[in-house]
């Protein structure tokens, strides 16, 4: 637990439950709202129900609390019981849970004595893909009760709330992600500040991608794409890049890959890094090609660092890349139709520009983090019975 002292008063108290506090968009989620929320509104704690990495470090405010429970596979009642317990000894005036990990815990949060309980749906893994599991769904319609708001980042994800799970209308409200379009912005001149002098030459193209190097994510179609892309087009195969940004399970699979193909020098993987924002303004076209996708903060950072963004058409993604105008769709798990869109992108620097352009623009008119976190105070505001300031 990293112990800071929060102001006691009349501001109320939100305790965030998570898995993990973590490199992820759901993680930078959370910390965006927690850092761009005025203090004088609201205070926090984060709950992680096994660890906290230094991913931490990013909350910029002194005043939040970081408890890890440090739960195990397998747990049992002893678990829920030390929940209730760290519950109860923060007295929160709100629990917001977030995620299948936590779908089980708002009964154990109002046995802690917390009137207020909000929980919220970000996306789902590989093993719940569609969200048809039976298991998990007749778990988060056993604990609808003990919900006061639905929270999802996606109309897809809403509209499976409603009527897979069968959440009530009446609690569901969907809120989009909000981008930090300061820190993220398109680059002025990639040669002037690329930190990567020794992978990207001036003329070279880069394609690229950022997240967890996860089975969900699928970075292994868009290296499978990139090595076609690179047979289509093989007068400029030595000028081609593929960047992927982040680390994960994976990463060996995407590496032995790449070496297979002969390419192990054009593709980098750089794992975790703290310069994701620069990184991303040396890329010429983003690819997020995921299985499925709540509402994915990667292609709101790339598209306000004016990128055109390729990405499967999957959950909340087409809710955010406008086909033909910021970006392109392209079936999941099929890597021969992306190539094929990468290839029109790599013949157009035009095209990539446009493009690019337009997705800034839609970030500064509907993507702000002001409007993410006015929209998620609305929601404390409602279920604690204030009056929105």
């Amino acid at each position: 637990m990293t112990k800071k002292t929060i102001p006691q008063g009349a501001v109320p108290l939100i305790a965030h439950v998570i898995d993990r506090l973590q490199v992820g968009g759901m993680e930078n989620g959370l910390v965006n709202l927690i850092n761009n929320m005025p203090a004088d509104r609201y205070r926090h704690a984060i709950v992680c129900l096994r660890t906290a990495t230094d991913f931490r470090r990013r909350i910029t405010r002194p005043d939040v609390d970081v408890l890890e429970l440090k739960r195990e596979s397998g747990s049992g009642l002893g678990f829920y019981w030390r929940f209730r317990n760290a519950i109860a000894a923060l007295s929160p005036d709100i629990v917001h849970t977030r995620n299948l990990p936590a779908i089980d815990l708002p009964p154990f949060a109002a046995m802690a004595g917390v009137k207020r309980r909000v929980h919220s749906e970000h996306g789902r893994d590989i093993f719940e893909t569609y969200g048809g599991n039976r298991k998990y769904n007749f778990i988060r319609r056993a604990v609808s009760p003990f919900v006061d708001r639905y929270i999802s980042v996606s109309k897809d994800i809403d509209g499976w709330l409603k009527s897979t799970v069968g959440v009530p209308a009446r609690k569901c409200v969907q809120i989009y992600n909000g981008v930090d379009a300061v820190r993220f912005h398109p680059a002025p001149d990639r040669e002037e500040t690329s930190p990567l002098p020794d992978f990207i030459a001036g003329d070279d193209i880069v394609i690229g991608t950022v997240g967890r190097l996860e089975t969900i994510k699928n970075q292994i179609d868009l290296v499978r794409a990139f090595i076609e892309l690179t047979k289509s087009a093989p007068q400029i195969t030595s000028r081609l890049r593929l960047m992927l940004i982040g680390d994960g399970s994976q990463r060996p699979h995407l590496e032995a890959c790449a070496e297979e193909a002969g390419l192990g020098d054009s593709v980098w993987i750089t794992g975790d890094r703290n310069d994701v924002p620069d990184l991303i303004r040396c890329l010429d076209v983003f690819v997020l090609p995921s299985i499925n996708e709540g509402i994915s903060n990667t292609i709101l950072e790339a598209m306000a660092s004016g990128l055109p963004v390729v990405a499967t058409a999957v959950g909340g993604n087409p809710e955010l890349v406008v086909d033909g105008v910021t970006g392109s769709l392209v079936p999941s798990q099929n890597p021969h139709a992306m190539a094929d869109c990468l290839l029109t992108y790599i013949q157009s620097e035009e095209l990539r520009k446009h493009h690019g352009a337009a997705g800034r623009q839609r970030i500064e008119a509907e993507f702000s983090l002001d409007a993410m976190v006015r929209h998620y105070m609305a929601v404390y505001d409602g279920v604690l019975g204030r009056a929105a300031k």
